[in-house]
């Protein structure tokens, strides 16, 4: 991309500040005002243009229905350990002798938490272990009352002492690289991988049950979350999945979405951002700065930056939409984020 900066460094003027006189408003508002669209527009609507119907999710990526009367489903992923999810959300827990180990407490989950674990069993809460920091995955610890013991990475703890919320307690145990939690005769092994989608995002395997949990980076069946679930590392993000794909596991609780996980919706996932790494790597070659602007923006840089981002991300939709609009639920919904993100990671992180 250093021809394009080059390009873009020519046009740079020096930028000044002004007042936008109220009576000039009528006339600033008509410059912003929409004007033709670009050419080859893919038929997804891009960001912020509102659609009437999405595509339909494939039966692949549906998992077993909630009882609407009950809000949420019990998943037995084997020998005392199960998956509590709403079809949008999931926790686990772990049961032993003496108590019950959860990983996670999802808002939208922790309200069905007691009556979920009173299906399986009548041992307290003792240990509650953060995926990672978001509010969404452990906003609902507080509300398991009692005073379990809480594990966690220790940037997970530096980013809960930053943020000073009482419904997040600031775990007890903390831990850099690995830790294995014994509660009985039952065994989690926590991880530390690096960042990705944020710092202090853990893996968490039970081995006597084969079964992985690492949330917000795969997604069994759907498009990721947008700009490829917040990922703070992207170049980390596609390293994440690679690990998560080579290891020997048999189910996946990946956080998100309706049901468990299996080593070909990994290699699935990762096969499309393979695909939309690469044809946003052509795009990026093949698309030129300054096509189409109007004269008088010429020593406006982001202009220029903008027009050609979105026909890069135009090219790379356009690209991808053939092989994967029926392959992962939610793809008209977040494959323009995608490509954003892409575009960005590829000229930022990595060329």
């Amino acid at each position: 991309m250093k021809t394009f900066e080059m390009i873009i460094a020519s046009t740079i003027i020096t930028l000044g500040y002004a007042l936008i006189p109220l009576s000039n408003f009528s006339q600033t508002a008509a410059h912003r005002a929409a004007g033709s669209v670009y050419p080859n527009m893919p038929e997804i609507a891009p960001i912020g243009v509102r659609i009437g119907k999405h595509f339909d999710v494939p039966e692949s990526a549906k998992g077993p229905a909630i009882d609407p009367a009950k809000g949420y489903r019990i998943q037995e992923l084997g020998k005392g350990l199960y998956m509590i999810t709403d079809n949008a959300y999931q926790s686990m827990f772990l049961v032993y002798e003496s108590g019950v180990v959860i990983v996670d407490a999802p808002p939208s989950l922790a309200q069905f938490m007691e009556k979920a674990l009173a299906e399986v069993t009548d041992k307290p809460v003792t240990h509650i272990i953060y995926s990672h920091s978001h509010i969404d995955h452990i906003g609902g610890a507080r509300q398991l009352g009692g005073h379990p013991k809480v594990i966690a990475h220790e940037e997970t703890k530096r980013l809960l002492l930053r943020a000073k919320d009482p419904d997040r307690p600031v775990p007890s145990v903390v831990f850099k690289d690995k830790y294995k939690l014994k509660a009985g005769s039952q065994t989690l092994e926590l991880s530390y991988r690096g960042n990705a989608h944020e710092p202090g995002n853990i893996f968490i395997y039970a081995p006597a049950q084969k079964t992985l949990m690492v949330v917000d980076v795969v997604f069994p069946g759907w498009m990721p979350w947008r700009r490829f679930a917040l990922a703070q590392d992207i170049p980390g993000y596609f390293a994440q999945v690679e690990e998560i794909n080579k290891l020997d596991w048999d189910i996946l609780v990946s956080g998100h979405v309706a049901r468990t996980g299996t080593h070909a919706d990994v290699a699935l996932q990762l096969e499309f951002m393979n695909d939309l790494r690469n044809a946003t790597r052509q795009a990026l070659k093949e698309t030129r700065p300054g096509i189409g602007i109007d004269e008088s923006d010429s020593g406006n840089p982001w202009v220029i930056f903008d027009n050609y981002i979105d026909r890069v991300v135009i090219q790379v939709v356009n690209t991808l939409t053939l092989k994967w609009s029926q392959k992962l639920a939610a793809y008209d919904v977040y494959i323009w984020d995608q490509a954003y993100a892409m575009e960005q990671s590829l000229r930022i992180d990595e060329e």
